[in-house]
């Protein structure tokens, strides 16, 4: 069985509020949330999943403040060996621009992400500001329908609510054992121990949402998976490799 390591890359940091996160929880609190690439070192393929944002700005001593070190793309790569070029796959969760905004500079790499959500972006309802088609401009796009093994060790399984075609990415690990790296905009704060999960702030449909997240905790629960990895908690940034 092939495992990874998987190397959190922070190419953001974007002011918000905790509603954004929580559906009617949290409004009001003032948070900041990383935008993250995630690099799969193992396997024999370059795996990346989502892609980040192309440019950002960040307050004067704000990653001090948060125990976090934001990076561009290029120079994300380069501490851990490796160039846009390399990239063999990308593996989207979904499509808002802050997932997929330099898919373009990895020329080699066949992208990954389901069909409602490439559909969906093709042509996003007007509420929805953060699709724009010309990120995958170019590009060699497989279009996914339901659950699929993109790689040994490496599967993705549709997480709809937050947007219409989100998916999960579920990674093994030799010692975190199967980590799911969500496909829906959450934090820590959507899964607490006690009760269930909290639907995502933002969604295109609040109800799936709900269903997701949920499903997402009972996989956890039953053991199914070993390790939730929120796409915008702090704490991936902070900790570093899960290997």
């Amino acid at each position: 069985m092939s495992t990874y390591k998987i190397h959190p890359v922070v190419v953001g940091l974007n002011a918000t509020d905790q509603g954004i996160m929580t559906y009617m929880r949290g409004y009001g609190q003032a948070i900041h949330i990383p935008i993250y690439v995630f690099y799969l070192e193992g396997g024999g393929q370059k795996i990346l999943i989502d892609t980040g944002l192309e440019d950002f700005i960040i307050p004067e001593g704000l990653e001090e403040e948060l125990g976090l070190k934001a990076e561009y793309f290029e120079d994300g790569l380069e501490r851990l060996g490796v160039k846009p070029e390399d990239i063999d796959i990308i593996i989207h969760t979904h499509l808002h621009n802050d997932h997929c905004e330099n898919d373009a500079l990895c020329t080699k790499a066949k992208v990954y992400a389901q069909r409602g959500e490439i559909e969906f972006m093709q042509n996003p309802h007007p509420l929805d500001h953060r699709y724009d088609p010309d990120y995958l401009e170019g590009m060699e796009v497989v279009a996914l329908e339901g659950e699929a093994e993109i790689a040994p060790g490496v599967r993705v399984i549709p997480t709809p609510g937050h947007t219409p075609g989100g998916q999960s990415v579920i990674v093994d690990t030799e010692g975190s054992g199967k980590v799911l790296i969500t496909g829906f905009c959450c934090n820590e704060k959507n899964f607490p121990n006690a009760g269930p999960a909290v639907c995502p702030g933002v969604h295109s449909d609040a109800f799936t949402a709900w269903d997701t997240v949920n499903r997402v905790k009972d996989m956890a629960q039953s053991g199914e998976i070993d390790l939730i990895v929120p796409c915008h908690a702090l704490w991936p940034g902070q900790q570093g490799t899960i290997a």
